[in-house]
């Protein structure tokens, strides 16, 4: 099998499909240049990157060359292997980042194209407690990091009160995505400041100079696990241009609240359906 040269070693792509995880041959994609984009392996190689060594069964590249993202794992799911099989499979590993190494077991690490680390995504129920700008915060999912080498977002693993331009805030999102770490729900501008984040438990109010005054609450919808029951919404709170944007459902557009000559207070509220946040049922 042809090997293909990239400037971090030689990589032997995928050419058998023998496995429960591996059923299907997958092509080796590339850029419009012809460098290569993706490239499933045949087995597990080491790939040296700027963060050390790291395994690897999928690589893909940026157009320039340079490592996108390193997946240490890349068996395919079916009805004959789960997402809980490649989970076993996973094991920890240790990397340097920003804000100190981080021990975690990883299905993948992203990479900027001038070779710092931007993100790592986990393992569901994997979290790992880093240190933030407000504090240490229990992390799941996803952490993202600046191509300067600050953190930049994260996936709180729980609810966590934090101090937010909108007052102190409980932070959490219970219906999150992991589809990769880059984009996390609690984000922190360059000064460290929280710059956006979402809520089911406080409530904002926000008083204008001539005395006017709004109140936003997280919503609620009927359960996706039973129509008996309800559930919260989060409320995505985001500080751009000196405007605080408040989005109380993903339907609905953001209410915008300049800054300025305002006064922001928060009060937390757990009501009965809200008691526990995270969702009891998998749909």
């Amino acid at each position: 099998m042809q090997t293909i040269l990239t400037q971090y070693g030689k990589l032997i792509p995928q050419h058998t499909a023998n496995s429960l995880r591996q059923k299907e041959i997958l092509p080796v994609e590339c850029h419009a240049s012809g460098s290569p984009k993706s490239v499933p392996l045949e087995h597990q190689q080491i790939i040296t990157t700027p963060i050390g060594d790291l395994p690897a069964e999928l690589v893909t590249f940026h157009k320039n060359g340079t490592l996108n993202r390193v997946f240490p794992l890349n068996g395919k799911l079916s009805g004959y292997w789960s997402e809980a099989d490649e989970s076993d499979m996973a094991k920890e590993l240790t990397i340097q980042t920003p804000v100190g190494a981080i021990t975690a077991r990883m299905i993948s690490i992203g990479f900027y194209e001038c070779g710092a680390l931007r993100s790592i995504t986990m393992w569901p129920d994997e979290t790992v407690s880093i240190e933030t700008p407000v504090g240490f915060i229990e992390a799941r999912t996803g952490i993202s990091f600046s191509k300067c080498g600050r953190l930049r977002s994260l996936e709180p693993a729980r609810p966590t009160t934090i101090p937010t331009p909108a007052g102190e805030v409980t932070v959490f999102d219970p219906y999150a995505i992991g589809v990769n770490g880059d984009c996390n729900s609690l984000e922190f501008d360059d000064s460290g400041t929280v710059c956006k984040f979402s809520t089911v438990t406080t409530q904002i109010q926000a008083v204008r100079s001539d005395g006017r005054t709004t109140v936003f609450s997280p919503r609620q919808r009927e359960s996706y696990c039973s129509d008996s029951e309800q559930e919260p919404i989060p409320m995505r709170v985001s500080l751009e241009h000196e405007h605080l944007k408040i989005q109380l459902t993903p339907e609905m557009s953001p209410v915008s609240t300049p800054v300025k000559n305002t006064l922001f207070f928060s009060t937390p509220i757990i009501p009965e359906f809200m008691a526990s946040p995270t969702p009891s049922c998998s749909i």
